[in-house]
């Protein structure tokens, strides 16, 4: 069975020959990983079982530093807005705002590099469309959810021109990748260690809907739709369903309720989940006996019926991970993940 048939039998609530295995990890993890085991990319993965290929448009014209959307950061890793400016904006201003042109990412090469790996793997493809990241960063976290009450149109203003801009360049991908993606993968944060990062009543009434455009734009194209939503974010889960998410990544086990038996029990047969092991307690402070024993818990936790794709419980496994360790976690899926 290729990686690409047991990638879909699993997003089909099917049981494949072996659960899919996912590897995300930081640039920095994964070069110290090349080092470690004297691998190059492809080989990496291949050693770890990866059942994925992701492609991405590239960037036309020059590089600004800046967000699609004209926002500058510094810091650690993706760093942090060091401007905010919609914070005090009116409509007026949201259409007079610089908004990105979708022709500046060129997709030209993308079916060409989804094809080099002969149909054999999951190819993930499509806009991150992070867009209640890029309103935080236009407008203040709390100046966002202050118009949230005080000035809702403006809200929905600035999120539909943020994912009228991600619609249009994933259009574009889609249609010039031809029939080679399998899997639109999107991003966005809805939950924090302790629970969601707005009630579910302001979710459903600015970000679904945004969310719904996407879903309904990867559908259209005959693809499976991920989100990668960090933090604990389960009260939101109905209302993901409801419009028609096909797999949730990387599930956090950590964070307060996402109980993975429960999570199983309750929405196993509805949508896929991928991730779980997890990658603060268990990959990063665990000895190899600790992460092997915790991997394979989850994985028959999680494996019967399908609808589980194994992996960190972060997209970025980080620098401070032990390469052994995520090597162990890697073999323990392929050994206790077997269906037949």
């Amino acid at each position: 069975m290729t990686s690409k048939e047991r990638v879909l039998m699993a997003f089909d609530h099917e049981e494949p020959d072996r659960v899919p295995a996912w590897c995300g990890a930081s640039v920095e993890f994964w070069e110290k990983a090349k080092r470690v085991l004297n691998l190059d990319d492809e080989d990496l993965r291949c050693r770890l079982g990866d059942d994925f290929r992701r492609i991405w448009p590239r960037h036309v014209g020059e590089n600004t530093g800046r967000t699609p959307f004209g926002i500058r950061r510094a810091g650690y890793g993706y760093g942090q807005p060091l401007d905010h400016p919609l914070a005090e904006a009116t409509l007026k201003d949201v259409a007079a705002y610089p908004w990105p042109d979708p022709a500046m990412m060129d997709v030209s090469s993308m079916r060409a590099e989804a094809e080099t790996y002969g149909g054999q793997y999951a190819i993930l493809g499509g806009a991150w469309s992070p867009f209640w990241h890029d309103a935080i960063d236009l407008f203040g976290m709390e100046q966002l959810y202050l118009k949230m009450y005080d000035e809702p149109a403006l809200v929905d203003a600035v999120l539909t021109r943020i994912v009228d801009y991600y619609l249009a360049v994933s259009r574009a991908i889609f249609n010039a990748a031809g029939r080679s993606i399998d899997i639109f993968f999107v991003g966005n944060d809805f939950g924090g260690q302790t629970g969601p990062l707005l009630s579910e009543k302001l979710f459903r009434r600015f970000l679904w809907p945004q969310l719904r455009r996407l879903v309904e734009l990867g559908h259209a194209y005959r693809l499976k739709v991920m989100l990668h939503c960090c933090g604990g974010f389960a009260p939101l889960i109905p209302a993901l369903i409801e419009i028609g998410v096909d797999g949730l990544h990387a599930v956090q086990p950590s964070c307060r309720g996402m109980d993975l038996a429960s999570l199983k029990a309750e929405f196993g047969r509805k949508i896929l989940f991928n991730g779980c092991i997890d990658s603060h307690h268990v990959l990063i402070k665990g000895d190899l006996e600790t992460v092997r024993r915790e991997t394979a818990r989850v994985v028959k936790l999680m494996m019967p019926g399908g609808g589980f794709i194994a992996g960190a419980s972060h997209d970025s496994i980080l620098d401070e991970t032990p390469v052994e360790n995520v090597v162990a976690m890697f073999d323990t899926i392929q050994e206790v993940g077997v269906y037949c």
